[in-house]
């Protein structure tokens, strides 16, 4: 993603309509993920922690948003101390930002790139909701998300994509997000749970997805849109670089079901509608970071080896016994790691950048430097992570209780149920209490009992 510190020099260029609106459409789609995730992860879990994984999801629109207002944008995107953090006091609150004031160097306004911005920001801390299904008290939940993107992905953003951050300077490539996004939030998932625990039956009990046709919806809904998550992170239409992203995107997520769904026929002999859902959103993870580097070839290379190493890595929970209930560290971590790494191998050198990869004649040095990024981000996210979870652990307390796990966080935490038959007509139940008439008696055979 190009960033940028604005400025209004003379010569900055106009502001374009057609850039503004795509842009703003784009935002639109990327807000549209987080309730698609919400249903996605909410399709995932059992029948009674529904509500509460899609308001982990939605908790994060509301949170989020006011934090990178008041001052969010600011550390993310301000101007540039030590390479680490942003801050420009026009920033806080979104207030001292002109009408029509450009992005630097791009024909959007600010306004149009922070909202941008936003929709990422907020999609972040929910992907890492997934992993910790079941059995986070919501308060404690909400109050990490705050302290979260605070500590953690404001800083990164600015890092991966701020003018003046140390990762961007260095020269790591990330188009749309695989360091600042899916690394980050995978690596928090996994800090996290290893402090958290276990749920209550991890390994003995079945905890099959509730609704699968609502993962299937989910994971469409997400797949729309990324195309503006992947294709707006140009911030415009003017020299083709977006265009190549959308056709990657669609590209690499093809390759990524096709691969996954052919590596559970033969490990399990099933094609499975969970395998295509979680191997077209490994496909996405992958993508994001790469598919402004690469050809529509190179996408569905970097698309089939995430399809197939995010397969594969979702076994791991169970061999070295953390609960990462939804596959957040085995699709977006690993998914991240693969696509930010992948970059070093096929980058082409001719579509965002002239950074080309070790099968382009570019050597190790664009690898080395992606190596850099993944590793960094992996580590902080991590480590801070952990240390926050730890924190609110030992005051406020993270998980419920033990008998409030097994009877269903829904009721617990929301006073509501995803799904009321109690209304539902129907079935000799719902008859119960209508009364037979006498001509209805007098009728009957003798021999056998009124439906009444």
């Amino acid at each position: 993603m190009p960033p940028g510190i604005t400025t209004l020099a003379a010569d900055a260029p106009e502001l374009s309509a057609a850039n503004t609106g795509f842009m703003l459409i784009c935002s639109a789609l990327v807000m549209l993920m987080t309730p698609g995730l919400a249903f996605f992860y909410g399709g995932m879990v059992r029948v009674k922690s529904t509500l509460n994984m899609l308001m982990m999801s939605f908790i994060s629109l509301g949170i989020v948003t006011i934090l990178w207002v008041l001052y969010g944008f600011s550390l993310a995107f301000g101007t540039d101390s030590g390479s680490l953090i942003g801050w420009s006091s026009d920033y806080v609150g979104l207030s001292g930002i002109g009408l029509t004031q450009l992005w630097d160097g791009y024909t959007i306004p600010v306004y149009v790139f922070a909202v941008f911005q936003l929709m990422f920001a907020i999609i972040t801390p929910a992907l890492i909701s997934g992993a910790l299904a079941d059995r986070v008290k919501f308060t404690a939940w909400a109050l990490f998300v705050a302290l979260w993107v605070t500590v953690v992905y404001f800083p990164v953003a600015h890092w991966v994509w701020g003018a003046g951050g140390w990762l961007f300077e260095l020269g790591v490539i990330d188009f749309a997000g695989g360091t600042a996004v899916h690394i980050n939030a995978g690596a928090a998932a996994l800090g996290v749970i290893l402090v958290i625990g276990k749920r209550v039956g991890f390994k003995r009990d079945p905890m099959r997805p509730h609704s699968l046709p609502l993962v299937m919806l989910g994971a469409g809904l997400l797949w729309f849109g990324w195309f503006g998550f992947n294709a707006g992170s140009w911030l415009g239409n003017d020299d083709g670089v977006g265009a190549v992203m959308f056709v990657n995107t669609q590209v690499a997520t093809a390759a990524a079901m096709l691969a996954w769904l052919a590596y559970e026929k033969i490990r399990h002999g099933s094609f499975t509608t969970l395998g295509a859902a979680s191997g077209a959103v490994a496909g996405l993870v992958a993508i994001t970071p790469s598919g402004g580097s690469v050809s529509p070839l190179g996408a569905i290379a970097v698309g089939a080896i995430a399809g197939l190493l995010c397969a594969m890595a979702v076994g791991l929970k169970y061999r070295f016994g953390y609960d990462d209930s939804l596959d957040v560290v085995g699709v977006h971590l690993v998914g991240g790691v693969v696509g930010s790494l992948l970059v070093g191998f096929f980058a082409t050198g001719g579509v965002q950048s002239d950074a080309k990869g070790l099968f382009y004649g570019g050597g190790l040095d664009q690898l080395g430097k992606q190596a850099v990024g993944v590793f960094a981000v992996l580590a902080y996210s991590l480590i801070v992570s952990a240390l926050l979870a730890l924190v609110l652990d030992k005051t406020i307390g993270m998980r419920v209780t033990e008998d409030d796990e097994i009877s269903g966080i829904d009721q617990i935490e929301h006073a509501e149920t995803a799904y009321d038959f109690s209304g539902a007509g129907g079935g000799a139940g719902s008859r119960k209490a209508a009364p037979a008439s006498a001509d209805t008696v007098a009728a009957a055979p003798k021999n056998k009992k009124v439906d009444a």
